[in-house]
Formats: structure tokens, sequence, C-alpha cells
């Protein structure tokens, strides 16, 4: 049962907010001690988690935790009721999760707190802070899912979801809340059904200057987004002049993970994917999507890949997958066909796991040399694997470097273009940012270390690895392909538009020293 919901920006700015318990509209005679919970909970919320320092064991810390170690291994910690435990184990805990933070390798995401008996759970999405509060002891799943599918629900209502879209839309927002959260308990997330009892029309926002977000980047956390559709229009706005533009957008977006030992082999990899669909078709008709004829379900212990291809030759092998429920797969298992019914908004139509090797869109060789007591030599190699007509946008390489570094001068490769650079002093990182990397192309940096104290020869354990992010758009590592998109035809001349795009982003990709 949810408490409260309130959306936060950045800064803790409160642009939207519902006392879920404070009275019942369809019961409004109906008085109960629900655990309602306190004014101000929001700038609570707000304070710990800009100011909480993992150091401090007296800080409350979180008791859902994810750490992801490596490539399949995560450790999830949720203790149910801290308290009824004695105090003792209380305190274990929250040494074991403080040690568990600190690992050097492990990426946590601190995603729910117990502050004074009130659970606060919250996911950032467009750099917005969805969160909900609750007294009473439900599972941490189900209440992160509500958020990130409320998120899902007002963004397909909005078209683009940010703080001015909010803002302009707050009565509509207001609106939706009320039909989704009913007296603290759920009773929809989809869009189509809310279309019944939701009549406000949204406020157009325009989206031309801002950057594409679709719903895999609700997953995520901090800065890293992942690129969805390129659609940013409502799903019950119509277009200018009245009518409604037939059109349905699929997107299959891969997220991939690699990492490389320090001699270059790859040491572990994987692929999640997600096939993305955001349908505006009226009346819902039935769609056929098809897949490569080749692809299999489960390795079996077989390891096949053509390196010389990414478009389309030689088996697909996926660990395993995951179908949305309005997914039928009558035929799935003859021609690998997917049929169903779209509803409004956007929606996963497969979700996808592989660990089969595969050819990685770039290869990283790091070097670092002592170059005196005091100074120190670092070079950068990033080449592009992948066909000269792909572009990669947005890439930027990080690497650790000792803690005793005071000083960074870099020596880009002549005639290079759009490249930045930057020494990241508070916390000991070297940055390099490239707007864009065109396939089969190779790109160095030099940097040149100023220490403090010397080294002592511990220079490579001090320093890296090095850690790399992009985006490629119409390239999949995997190869899966939609060979065919049908749609049932209403008339003779219906024809809407069909797009399909291919998206690829770095997940955790690691090269050691």
């Amino acid at each position: 049962m949810i408490s409260q919901f309130f959306v936060l920006s950045l800064r803790g700015d409160n642009i939207v907010f519902r006392d879920c318990l404070k009275f019942n509209f369809r019961f409004p005679n109906i008085l109960l001690d629900r655990g309602e919970v306190q004014k101000g909970s929001a700038e609570i919320f707000f304070r710990k988690v800009k100011f909480w320092k993992e150091d401090e064991e007296e800080e409350a810390p979180p008791v859902f935790v994810v750490m992801l170690l490596s490539r399949s291994l995560y450790i999830v910690l949720f203790p149910f009721s801290l308290e009824s435990t004695a105090l003792t184990l209380e305190t274990r805990f929250k040494i074991g999760l403080n040690q568990l933070l600190k690992c050097r390798n492990g990426t946590a995401f601190n995603q729910t707190l117990n502050l004074d008996g009130v659970n606060y759970f919250h996911v950032k999405v467009a750099g917005l802070l969805f969160v909900a509060t609750t007294r009473v002891n439900v599972s941490p799943s189900l209440v992160l899912e509500l958020l990130q599918r409320v998120a899902r629900v007002i963004k397909d209502y909005l078209g683009v979801l940010n703080e001015d879209s909010l803002r302009k839309n707050f009565v509509l927002v207001y609106e939706l809340l009320d039909e989704v959260i009913d007296f603290g308990y759920v009773q929809t997330t989809s869009t189509e059904v809310l279309k019944s009892y939701v009549f406000n029309e949204p406020i157009v926002v325009d989206a031309a200057r801002l950057p594409p977000l679709g719903p895999a980047s609700m997953f995520m956390q901090g800065t890293k987004r992942m690129p969805g559709t390129a659609v940013t229009k409502s799903v019950v706005a119509n277009e200018p002049g009245g009518r409604k533009r037939e059109e349905i957008f699929v997107d299959i977006i891969e997220k991939i993970s690699v990492t490389f030992s320090s001699s270059g082999y790859i040491l572990t990899s994987e692929i999640d994917g997600t096939i993305q669909m955001k349908s505006y078709l009226t009346g819902n008709p039935e769609i056929r999507l098809a897949l490569n004829d080749d692809l299999s379900i489960g390795r079996g212990g077989r390891s096949i890949y053509d390196y010389n291809s990414s478009s389309g030759a030689g088996a697909v092998i996926l660990d395993d997958c995951n179908f949305h429920e309005s997914v039928h797969l009558d035929s799935f298992d003859i021609d690998r066909t997917l049929s169903l019914v779209p509803s409004d908004g956007e929606f996963p139509v497969m979700n996808y796991r592989m660990t089969q090797e595969f050819k990685p869109p770039f290869r990283i060789n790091a070097l670092i040399e002592e170059a005196g007591a005091f100074r120190a030599e670092v070079i950068l190699k990033v080449r592009a694997e992948f066909s000269s007509s792909i572009t990669a946008n947005t890439v930027i390489v990080q690497m650790p470097l000792p803690t005793y570094t005071t000083r960074v001068s870099f020596e880009l490769e002549p005639g290079a273009v759009g490249n930045t650079t930057d020494f990241k002093e508070a916390n000991k990182r070297l940055e390099w940012g490239l707007k864009k990397i065109v396939g089969g192309s190779e790109h160095t940096l030099r940097a040149k270390l100023t220490f403090s104290q010397e080294s002592h020869g511990n220079i490579t354990k001090e320093a890296g690895p090095v850690s790399m992010t992009f985006t490629i758009p119409m390239y999949n590592a995997s190869r899966l392909q939609v060979k065919y998109l049908q749609i049932a035809k209403k008339s003779k001349t219906y024809n809407p538009y069909r797009w399909v795009r291919y998206v690829t982003q770095a997940n955790s990709y690691v090269a050691r020293i």
C-alpha cells in the first residue's frame, strides 16, 4: 500500500505530490488509520539521498541494494523488517553493506531507504526522481516496478517526460495518478485502459532540443541513459488538423557488456536486448513480426559465430528470452513469427539475453609507463571494428588514475576533430570524449601524468581499468533482425508507416591494464 507519491527534480523541487491516504474520494465516509506519512517527507528524502555518505554508519543505509559485480553475478540484499531484528544484526548488516558498496568493481543502485519507520522507494527517470513512501512492509520489486510503469504512462500521455512537460500538464498528471493509485492501492497501469477514464488533453512541449528517451533508460541509474524511440508525441494527442497519423515504431535496443584482459582478450561478454514497440494505429489491428529464421533459444553448449558478418548471416543463439503478455507464440517455433494486438503506449515485445561470443564494436588498448620518479605516460587507443557506413555517437573513455596524480597534460593525434579531454581532479579520473567515431577508424590519446610522490613500481595496480560508453545507431551486435512487420489491413488503401531502428549502447565496457 502506497502512502505518498511525488516527483522531484534533481534540485529537490517538488513537481508533483499526491498523498494517497489523505482522503478517499470513492469512499468519503471511511476514515482509517492506514499508516499515513508525515508532511515534509519529500524534503527529508531529498536531503538523505543528496547528502548520504557511505562511511557514516549512523546514517540509514539502503535496505534494498542490487550490485552488479560481473556480467551475470547479482547480489540482492533485503531485510524484510529491520525493526524486528536485534541491534547487533542490524549493525552487522550496515557494516557488511558498506563494505559491499566500497567494492571497487561493483555498481550499487540505492533505490530504497528506511528512515524513522518510513520506506522510501525511488527511481531516476529522465533527470527526475519518482518516489513512493509507505510504512507497510511491501515488496520493493513491486513498488519499483510501479514507479517505472507510472513514469512510462506519464510519458505515453505527455509524449516528452521532463520537468517542463510535468509542470505544464500537472492537471493531466494528477488525473492519471488518481486513476492509477486509489487510496494507496494500484488499480491499473495500462495506457489503453486509462484512456476510458482520463479525458484531459496534453499540452504539447517542444522536444526539438531534447535527447531521445525510451523505456529502456528507465531501468538505468544516474546519468546513464539508454536511447529509445525517436517518437516524442503523445499517444492520445492528434496531429494538427485533428487527424492522427497511422504509424508504428519498433526499436531493437541492445546493451552490451564486455571485459577485456590486459592483453586484449575477451574475458566476458553479454548482450541484454529488448524489442520495444510504440503504436499509433487506430483500432489496434493485429501485427505479425518476423525474426531471423535461424534464431535459436538456448545455447546447449554450442559456440558458433561468423565474425565477418554483422547483418543477418549465421546463426543467432539466445540464452533465454521472455515476451509481453499480448504476444501469441502459436507459430513462433515454426517460422519465428510473433503475432500480437499492440496496446496504446510503449511496451517491450520481447526481452532477451545472449552470452554467445560476438564481435565487439570497439577494441581498447591501454598502456601506462613510468617516465621518471614523479612522472608517467598513458597511451589509449580505440579502434572501431564495425563497418565504415556506421557511426558511433557520444563516445566517452574514462580511466582512474593513481590517487597522488596532481596534473595531467594531453596530446591528441594530428587532425583530431570533436575531441575533448579533461582531468577530474576530485576523483582522479581521466576523461576523453569523442563526438563521433566512424567504423574502421582508430583514435589515439597520450596523457602525461605528474605525481606528488614516487610510484614505487605499483602504478599499474593503482590505475585503471579503462571504461567506455557509447551509442551506435543502426547497429546490433547480436544480429537479431526484424525481417518484416505485417499489419492487418482494414481496407485496400490502408498502408500505415512502419519504422524499425537498431540501437546499441555500452552497459559495462571495460579493459583492464
